[in-house]
């Protein structure tokens, strides 16, 4: 089980580009080319499936965005800070 982050936490840790919207972490990623969007939202895909944590991932022309929260703890955990990392690395 993820431990729920407090706002502290939460602020300290939040990794560059990401900023908080509520309950959930989010993230724009700009693409020139409307595929490069594609192919990068099916490598957040399959580090999601790996991680077994789920993001919302919604493709737009020149942009994917990415949002995370973990459901079950009601919140912010230290994984939603671990995946946007890993999603960071992918691009």
């Amino acid at each position: 089980m993820a431990r729920l982050l407090d706002d502290e936490a939460i602020a300290a840790d939040l990794p560059g580009g990401w900023s908080r919207d509520g309950d959930e972490i989010v993230r724009v990623y700009e693409f020139d080319d409307y595929l490069d969007g594609v192919g990068f939202a099916g490598d957040v895909g399959e580090v999601a499936a790996e991680e077994f944590h789920h993001p919302t991932v919604e493709i737009r022309y020149g942009e994917v965005e990415v949002r995370l929260t973990s459901h079950e703890e009601g919140g912010i955990t230290d994984r939603d800070l671990r995946l946007a990392r890993l999603f960071d690395d992918e691009r």
